[in-house]
């Protein structure tokens, strides 16, 4: 996979594209990771990459001149697959897990992160693909959510992790808020590890993760369960913890 981002703050990409699971993969030809400074593409004296809005306003619009250059720039070799061009904007759709998923299967990403006000209109029209965001909330750039993003994605790619089974059984990627986890020693400080999880017994080990991502998911994102593919036994169990939290209160 390649994944080219266009920002104007190439340098915040540098230790993030080295370390850890993107370094690791990057190293192993998995993924290549480029962030470039699309000032670079104004055609200008100055440089500059944004103007007033027109009909007037506050804050500074970013010009669709140099960003639509930089995307082409990217997308010159006639072989290669049309990328997905990624706009970062609180306007987008709520990134999810499925989001990633449906990412980790693209030959080329190009996130586009912004600054200022806001993207001319034009951009949105007719350059890019996909409009995302991470949750409610307003940061000062698109750095950081291309950062997220990226991470969720390279991390899907086949032979990225040392354990693939890791990535299936995720926080979400079941529908599901992942089960809990225990390490050595079986008892710490007097708090022991669940006993089914040293019994040997795999069918009741499954039994429990499931029940455990369940109850869990029930009682935090209660949201997830509508959507999720419950078997006949997840529902009994579901109904069984209403019952049991009814009766308690």
């Amino acid at each position: 996979m390649r994944i080219d981002v266009l920002t104007l703050f190439p340098e915040m990409f540098e230790a993030v594209f080295q370390a850890s699971i993107l370094g690791k993969a990057r190293e192993k030809g998995l993924v290549s990771l480029g962030a470039i400074n699309f000032r670079d593409y104004a055609e200008n004296k100055h440089n500059t990459v944004d103007d007033y809005p027109y009909g007037g306003g506050g804050g500074m619009v970013l010009k669709p001149d140099p960003i639509f250059r930089a995307v082409e720039a990217l997308a010159v070799e006639p072989e290669a697959a049309k990328p997905r061009v990624i706009l970062l904007c609180p306007q987008g759709e709520r990134y999810t897990q499925r989001k990633a998923e449906e990412l980790s299967q693209a030959e080329h990403l190009v996130f586009i992160c912004g600054h200022y006000e806001g993207y001319d209109e034009r951009i949105r029209e007719h350059l890019v693909t996909d409009e995302l965001s991470i949750g409610d909330y307003v940061l000062t750039g698109g750095e950081i959510p291309a950062m997220a993003i990226i991470d969720s994605v390279v991390r899907l790619l086949p032979g990225v992790l040392g354990n693939e089974q890791s990535a299936v059984t995720d926080s979400f990627s079941t529908g599901l808020l992942e089960y809990p986890h225990y390490t050595r020693p079986a008892d710490f400080r007097g708090w022991t590890v669940p006993e089914v999880l040293i019994s040997g017994h795999h069918g009741n080990i499954e039994k429990w993760r499931r029940q455990q991502a369940l109850a869990r998911t029930w009682k935090r994102r209660p949201d997830l369960l509508e959507s999720a593919a419950l078997t006949k036994e997840d529902r009994e169990w579901l109904a069984k913890l209403e019952s049991e939290n009814n009766h308690e209160t």
